[in-house]
C-alpha cells in the first residue's frame, strides 16, 4: 500500500508544511508542559512534605496512564477524526495542568495526573501518525529529525520557564494550561489535511509491538534510558563526587546533544535503504559509552564528552524508529503501530527508573552504568536474531 496525499489517491511526493507545522505546534506544546509541568508538581509536593515514595508514585501512574490511554487512541481517532481527538485531547491535558492548583488534596492529584498524561498520549500518538501519514518516505528520516529537534526544544523551555516562573501563585499552572491550549490552533487551521482513518486496523494495537519488534523495541530502551537516567543521574553524579551544579550541567550537555544530532541522523537514514542498521549501530554505541561510564566518572570533561554524543545517539533511537515504523505500515495500521510505539515508551518510562535504581541498590554507583548497559544490550540481542532471520524488509 503506497502512502497518499490526505484526501487523495496522490502519493505523498513533497513535505506537507501545514500538516508538520501542526502536529509539531501539538507537541510543542506538549514538551513545553511537561518540562514546566513535572519540576513543578514535584516541588509542590516536597514542600508539601510528600515522601519521596509518593512523589514517584504519583509519576508512575503517568506511564500507566500513558499505556491505558495509548490503547484506545485509535479507535477513537477511527471514530471522530485525527484533528477533532487532537483538539479535545489538547481540552483533555489543560484542564487538569490548571486544576493542579486548586485541588490540595494530594489523593486527587492521582485522578488529575492519570487524565492530564492521556490527553497528553492522545496527542503523541496522533500527532506522530499524523507526520507519517503525510511525510514523504524519502525524506521521512528529515520530518523526524525536525519533529525531534522541536520536541527537545520543547522539553528544554518547560524548566527554563518554571526557573522564571516559580512555584508560588497560580502563574505558572494558568502559563501551562494556556501553552496547551495554544497548541490547539495550528491543529484547527490545518484540520482538513489530517490523515483519516476510515476504517480499525485488523488486529489489536499490541500485535503491531510484534510485527515491527525493531522500533517498538528501540523506543522501550529510549524511555528506560532516558527517563531511569534522568531520574536518576543527579543521584548518580552527586555520589561519584560531583557538585549538585556540575551534575545539573552534565544534563543539559546531554539535552544540547539531543539538540544537534537529530537532524543529521535523520538525513543520514534518508540515505539508508534499511534503518534498522542504523537503529543497531546507535545502540552500539549507546552500549559502548555505558561501559565507559565507570572508567570515566571521576572526569567531568571526559563524562561530559560521553553525555553530549549519548544524548544524540539516545533521542535518535526514538525518531530514527519513528521513521522505521512509517516506511513498513501505512493507513489504520501505522496509527495502531504508532499507539503500539507509544505504549512500548511509556512502558519503557515504568521500568526504567525501577531497573535502573535496583541496581544501584545492588551493585552500588556503577549500577547505573550496568543497567543501562543491559538495556542496551538486551536490543542489541534482539536485532542480531532479527536481522538473521529476517535480513529483509516487508
Amino acid at each position: 500500500m503506497s502512502q497518499t496525499t490526505p484526501g487523495s489517491s496522490r502519493p505523498v511526493e513533497d513535505i506537507h508544511w501545514l500538516s508538520l507545522i501542526a502536529a509539531l505546534a501539538a507537541v510543542t506544546t506538549v514538551g513545553i508542559a511537561i518540562g514546566l509541568g513535572v519540576p513543578l508538581l514535584s516541588f509542590i509536593m516536597e514542600r508539601r512534605g510528600v515522601s519521596s515514595t509518593l512523589i514517584g508514585l504519583n509519576s508512575t501512574v503517568a506511564g500507566l496512564a500513558s499505556m491505558v490511554a495509548a490503547s484506545f487512541t485509535t479507535r477513537l481517532a477511527h471514530k471522530f477524526g485525527v484533528a477533532q481527538v487532537m483538539v479535545a485531547a489538547v481540552v483533555l491535558a489543560a484542564a487538569p495542568a490548571l486544576g493542579f492548583y486548586f485541588v490540595e488534596n494530594f489523593w486527587l492529584w492521582f485522578p488529575l495526573r492519570i487524565v492530564f498524561q492521556s490527553g497528553i498520549t492522545i496527542l503523541f500518538v496522533l500527532s506522530e501518525f499524523w507526520i507519517n501519514a503525510t511525510a514523504p518516505s524519502h525524506r521521512r528520516g528529515l520530518v523526524f529529525g525536525i519533529y525531534g529537534t522541536v520536541l527537545s526544544l520543547g522539553f528544554a523551555a518547560g524548566p527554563l520557564l518554571f526557573s522564571l516562573l516559580g512555584s508560588e501563585g497560580i502563574l505558572p499552572f494558568a502559563v501551562g494550561a494556556g501553552i496547551i491550549l495554544l497548541g490547539a490552533i495550528p491543529i484547527i487551521i490545518a484540520r482538513n489535511e489530517s490523515p483519516d482513518i476510515d476504517e480499525m486496523p485488523e488486529m489489536h494495537f499490541l500485535r503491531y509491538v510484534y510485527m515491527v519488534p525493531m522500533a517498538t523495541a528501540a523506543v522501550f530502551v529510549f524511555g528506560a534510558v532516558e527517563y531511569g537516567g534522568l531520574s536518576l543521574f543527579p543521584v548518580y553524579g552527586t555520589r561519584v563526587g560531583f557538585s549538585e551544579s556540575q551534575a545539573a550541567l552534565l544534563l543539559t550537555i546531554m539535552g544540547v546533544g539531543n539538540l544537534i544530532f537529530q537532524i543529521p541522523l535523520g538525513l543520514l537514514s534518508d540515505r539508508m535503504k534499511d534503518r534498522r542498521k542504523l537503529l543497531v549501530a546507535l545502540t552500539v554505541i549507546g552500549f559502548a559509552g555505558a561501559l565507559c561510564l565507570p572508567a570515566l566518572s571521576t572526569n567531568w570533561y571526559a563524562l561530559a564528552a560521553i553525555l553530549l554524543l549519548w544524548g544524540g545517539i539516545i533521542s535518535g533511537l526514538y525518531t530514527i524508529g519513528l521513521s522505521h515504523l512509517g516506511s513498513r505500515l501505512h493507513g489504520p495500521e501505522l496509527a495502531a503501530a504508532n499507539a503500539a510505539f507509544v505504549f512500548c515508551y511509556a512502558l519503557g518510562t515504568v521500568a526504567g527508573p525501577q531497573v535502573i535504581g535496583a541496581s544501584m541498590d545492588v551493585f552500588g554507583n556503577h549500577g547505573f552504568a550496568w543497567s543501562i548497559a543491559g538495556f542496551f544490550g538486551l536490543y542489541i540481542v534482539l536485532s542480531l536474531v532479527r536481522l538473521v532471520y529476517k535480513p529483509k524488509q516487508g
